[in-house]
């Protein structure tokens, strides 16, 4: 602890001197040695998120708070970014005394990595608003979405009854589901009900694999830890990762249901590949794979996609 405190102080005061020689030297600010020498991506973008949030420069810390009370007040959308994001590299480009002329391929690249942290940062927010609404069963939309649930994981299958031993044969414990989402609360029957509606082939492969005879698991049960699991992955801004290096989409609520998916479905690749003798082997095998997923997360090179594969097990 002493140590790291010692090399704290020691980058307080070394970082501003550091800087200050790779400008004379290079003619380049910090973000513009970030922008134009890192792959862009997650690489790029937690290194100029890093940069802005050290930044000692007023303009700067300004420009940070003002897009941080955007996403507090939920104005920080893509309809309102040419009123948000360009002002605030405007300001950048003026506080760094860049020549914007001569620096295009620069305001480019900061713009896009202010739209993903931000971004980022308003889909935690979003994320944590799903997780604190409790499923409330006199809520119509509430259940209509249950419901839907099963007619896309059972279509032929009719509920017999809105509380019924049906549900537990897609995972889930009781008789009615709405005392499994206590934990993870709305979020987690949207995950559910994404990976149903998105990716119908890999949540019926998925659940198929849950009614293995020897291999089998509660798939709705498992769907709420995976939840649980990208929730802290996203908080603790490992997913930054998955959300950078996609490049066609920048962070929302449908991309952080996309990774709960991908989530899904190698957990259930690696449980059907362990073998396990029974279930009680899930907390194991879960912490393993949760170890696996941070691995690939600390790379920031790595990209996931879901792949299907059909197979006979």
């Amino acid at each position: 602890m002493i140590v790291f405190n010692l090399w704290s102080v020691l980058q307080w005061y070394l970082r501003p001197i550091i800087k200050w020689f790779l400008r004379k030297t290079t003619r380049l600010c910090e973000l513009q040695r970030i922008c134009y020498g890192e792959k862009a991506g997650a690489s790029r973008t937690c290194k100029v998120e890093t940069s802005l949030m050290l930044s000692r420069t007023k303009d700067i810390k300004e420009v940070v708070s003002h897009l941080d009370a955007t996403v507090l007040d939920h104005t920080f959308v893509i309809e309102n970014f040419r009123d948000i994001v360009d002002p605030a590299v405007g300001i950048i480009i003026r506080s760094k005394q860049i020549k914007a002329k001569l620096h295009g391929s620069f305001i480019v690249s900061i713009r896009r990595c202010l739209e993903q942290i931000w971004s980022y940062r308003s889909l935690m927010n979003k994320v944590e608003q799903l997780r604190k609404i409790q499923f409330d069963s006199n809520d119509l939309k509430h259940e209509e979405k249950l419901l839907k649930l099963w007619s896309l994981l059972v279509p032929n299958e009719a509920l017999e009854n809105r509380v019924s031993k049906q549900w537990q044969s897609i995972g889930f414990q009781g008789d009615d589901p709405k005392t499994d989402f206590r934990g993870m609360g709305l979020l987690g029957l949207e995950n559910l009900l994404f990976f149903a509606t998105e990716y119908s082939q890999a949540s019926s492969h998925v659940l198929s694999h849950s009614h293995h005879p020897k291999y089998g698991y509660t798939f709705a049960i498992v769907g709420i830890n995976i939840t649980s699991m990208a929730y802290h992955l996203l908080k603790d801004g490992s997913a930054k990762t998955y959300m950078f290096n996609v490049k066609r989409y920048l962070p929302d609520i449908n991309l952080f249901h996309r990774f709960y998916c991908y989530l899904f479905y190698e957990f259930d690749k690696m449980w059907i590949e362990s073998k396990p003798q029974n279930i009680m082997e899930f907390s194991v095998i879960f912490k393993k794979f949760e170890n696996a997923v941070r691995t690939q997360l600390a790379d920031p090179a790595s990209v996931f996609r879901i792949n299907i594969e059909v197979d006979t097990v």
